[in-house]
């Protein structure tokens, strides 16, 4: 069975089209339980993200802050397996129709084995995913796979990247790009910083691919900013922080709703 390359990129030239940026959403499986999580994916598609991210909770996730760390001990002290994190894929993306990815460190999926994992994400309608850790000269058995399987492999690109650099990730990549707002981890900041608006631009130069901002953005007024420029805002911390507040989880998933349509409104461009 084929993966779902080609609704993600069919969700992204909408959103262009329509003359707004992608809200890109990121949950983690899991948290606050295997059927929670994937009742927040429902929800935050409900409210409007265009895409989401599930994240597969690892013990040493060295591009997240402490909201998604925390949310993943939960996930991990809970017994989540790689089994829920598929599951989580299949019952968002057959209850929506969304394009579901996956955003996970390369040490599972190598443990796991690469051409079982691509396998069983495309059975189960995944998008593809998104590898913050694996370096792109050490990507090509992954690529061959994900390719077979017609999944979409992400590489994240830093402000830090040099413009050769750039090139190379990107013409490696498909889907679209992650672009890191800022040198540094997940998390919700104050305000996203002009390096974002720089870095699309120098990603741009070396591809046709959609460039899509993440770490940083939390609220309507950031992801107004950063639609400006951008052709896709990414969140998460602030997602999965309502969720570690919540008194229950249907509170928690109402949260979430609701948080997704205000960012659903500042993504489009006024």
């Amino acid at each position: 069975m084929s993966g779902n390359i080609e609704l993600l990129s069919a969700a992204l030239a909408k959103a262009k089209s329509e003359d707004r940026a992608a809200l890109v959403a990121y949950l983690p499986a899991g948290f606050p339980t295997v059927d929670g999580a994937i009742e927040a994916v429902k929800a935050v598609i409900a409210g409007g993200a265009d895409v989401v991210e599930v994240g597969l909770p690892h013990s040493d996730p060295v591009l997240d802050g402490a909201i998604i760390q925390t949310a993943d001990d939960i996930a991990l002290r809970g017994g989540v397996k790689i089994a829920d994190v598929i599951r989580t894929v299949r019952e968002a993306h057959e209850a929506t129709g969304a394009p579901v990815l996956v955003m996970t460190y390369w040490n599972p999926i190598d443990r796991y084995g690469v051409e079982r994992f691509t396998a069983e994400l495309a059975a189960a309608g995944g998008a593809g995913c998104i590898l913050p850790d694996l370096p792109v000269q050490e990507s090509a058995l992954w690529r061959e796979h994900a390719d077979k399987h017609g999944l979409a492999t992400v590489f994240v690109v830093a402000p830090s990247s040099k413009d050769e650099r750039l090139a190379t990730i990107t013409a490696a990549g498909s889907g679209f790009v992650y672009a890191a707002s800022l040198m540094g981890v997940t998390g919700t900041r104050a305000s996203v910083g002009a390096e974002a608006e720089e870095l699309v631009g120098r990603t741009r130069r070396t591809t046709d691919l959609p460039v899509c901002v993440g770490l940083g953005v939390s609220n309507p007024e950031q992801a107004r900013e950063v639609a400006a420029f951008a052709d896709g805002v990414i969140v998460g911390s602030a997602f999965v922080k309502l969720l570690l507040d919540a008194p229950d989880l249907p509170a928690g998933l109402a949260a979430v709703r609701s948080l997704a349509g205000e960012l659903a409104e500042g993504v489009r461009r006024s």
